[in-house]
């Protein structure tokens, strides 16, 4: 069912799938406190959560109002689907272009945040893809009642139903069957901890566009503003401590160290802030707890922080190859050379300069709204929009040569 609808979404005119969109859109505010109460009942039947999971799982009429301004807002963007990415003409007078085009089939595999069911539909809905929502278990009545808003969109907007599906069951053997569906789904896109990654990219038979962990890290470098490091490192560790962009790691410049370090753990300690510490930092904050070996390679998600004092640009470079997880990076810092040198030297998807962590998130990106933040070397790299929900095909246009 996906695929055909996938065949009919991807020949849809942007009116139509704009339609859609906006449709959903006021079916989630219309629908808000049904929504709620779902998420109430998941809530309350997943007692003993985390503190990160929880505030991931959790609903409230804010978050529920950001994702119909997110569906709005992929409405307005262009229509990433026949875009002419080249053109060139052949000697021969052939004229080829290459031009975007849908995948197909998406499988989504996500835990926990059921605003992600209204994220993915809208990006897969404009990009002329298909797609089969497989949430957590815990999320699983919340999704239902975001779903129903979706197809209520696709409804009004006389497209198929069938192009944005949930799964009709939890059980863990969907994910296997999804993971094995060659010839069904094009796509398979993991978004959530590193066993669910890690399970998907050991058993997938279907290609896998993959995502890391958030093992992000804020180097404060010696040109830093003092001021300025102090406000930019409390919202990448605090404001939301269970996102993927949360700093967990403050890589801070010897040079400075001995005056800021003290301030940013006073900063950081009174937002509820716990930490680990190496040798040096611990040298000027002897109150701080040791890092074990394993501590910096840890995704807190939580209200801990890592620190490590360095010893210039190339050796937070280092340090962020040993223990990173190639997504986003900063640097505070007055110096545009030691900036440029960081960025550059980074392999991570994300690498910012004077900003927070937790800017990256693909509403912040002008996505609209994202999938998930996409890692490595083979694939598409950094929050995962509308663009990079398409591939291309080719087309040539002759004036009736015949090949010698």
């Amino acid at each position: 069912a996906a695929r055909v609808a996938a065949g009919s979404l991807a020949r849809a005119p942007r009116p139509a799938k704009d339609a859609a969109l906006l449709a959903a859109a006021a079916a989630l505010r219309a629908r808000s406190a049904g929504i709620l109460a779902a998420n109430e009942a998941d809530l309350a039947g997943a007692p003993g959560l985390s503190p990160a999971f929880k505030d991931r799982l959790t609903l409230t009429p804010a978050r529920i109002e950001a994702m119909a301004q997110g569906l709005e807002e992929v409405a307005a963007l262009p229509d990433p689907v026949g875009r002419v990415l080249a053109e060139w003409d052949r000697p021969n007078g052939l004229r080829i272009r290459r031009v975007a085009q849908p995948l197909g089939v998406i499988g989504m595999i996500f835990e926990s945040r059921p605003n992600v069911t209204a994220d993915a539909a809208a990006l897969c809905l404009k990009s002329g893809n298909a797609v089969i929502l497989r949430g957590g278990s815990e999320s699983t009545r919340s999704a239902a009642a975001i779903h129903a808003c979706i197809a209520e969109g696709l409804r009004a907007a006389g497209l198929p139903e069938a192009a944005v599906q949930v799964a009709p069951t939890a059980d863990r053997a969907f994910v296997g069957a999804m993971l094995r569906a060659a010839g069904l789904i094009d796509l398979i896109i993991p978004r959530g901890g590193k066993g669910l990654v890690t399970r998907v990219l050991e058993e997938a038979r279907v290609p896998v566009l993959a995502h890391a962990e958030g093992l992000c890290h804020t180097y404060v470098h010696a040109a830093a503003d003092p001021a300025m490091a102090r406000e930019i490192l409390a919202n990448a560790k605090m404001r939301r401590t269970g996102v993927c962009g949360a700093t967990e790691t403050l890589l801070i410049d010897a040079a400075i160290a001995p005056g800021l370090l003290p301030v940013l753990v006073a900063d950081l300690r009174a937002l509820g802030c716990g930490f680990r510490a190496d040798a040096r930092a611990r040298d000027i904050c002897p109150e701080l707890p040791s890092a074990s070996a394993e501590d910096f390679s840890t995704e807190w998600l939580g209200s801990v922080l890592s620190i490590a004092v360095v010893e210039g640009v190339e050796a937070a470079l280092d340090h962020i190859r040993r223990h990173g997880s190639e997504h986003t990076e900063a640097i505070v810092t007055a110096d545009a050379d030691a900036a440029q040198q960081f960025l550059d030297g980074l392999g991570s998807a994300v690498g910012m300069w004077n900003a927070s962590t937790q800017f990256c998130d693909g509403g912040e990106f002008g996505f609209g709204a994202e999938i998930g933040i996409a890692t490595g070397r083979l694939h598409a790299r950094g929050p995962v929009g509308l663009e990079q929900l398409c591939t291309y095909r080719y087309h040539v246009i002759g004036t009736g040569q015949t090949r010698p």
